[in-house]
């Protein structure tokens, strides 16, 4: 998978956008974030595109750290709540979009 294939796979889930939010933040311009209702579902650093961070649910986070070892802990996020996907290791391509797919669910039911 390449930036611009993910980048348009979250960009067509509904009332997706992307903000490069973290400007202010020299270790962190880079990173762009994939919202739904004006929360964040997914990000990653464009300048690497080797990982992303989105959100889990906390009683599958072991379960898929056991089962692919491209499953690590997010940066700078929760990791009762968040998980990192590496591209390009044993997690294929359709199961991250899954998981990208299954944290936008997350955040869009959830209050605010």
């Amino acid at each position: 998978m390449n930036i611009e294939d993910f980048r348009e796979f979250c960009l067509s889930l509904p009332d997706s956008c992307e903000k490069m939010p973290f400007q202010a933040f020299r270790a962190a311009q880079s990173v762009l974030a994939f919202y739904v209702r004006d929360r964040i579902f997914c990000f990653l650093d464009i300048e690497k595109f080797d990982r992303c961070t989105v959100k889990c649910d906390p009683d599958l986070i072991d379960e898929l750290k056991a089962r692919y070892m491209a499953v690590g802990s997010p940066y700078n996020m929760s990791p009762k709540y968040w998980i990192s996907l590496r591209f390009n290791d044993d997690m294929p391509d359709p199961e991250i979009k899954d998981r990208v797919r299954r944290s936008y669910e997350i955040v869009s039911k959830s209050k605010k």
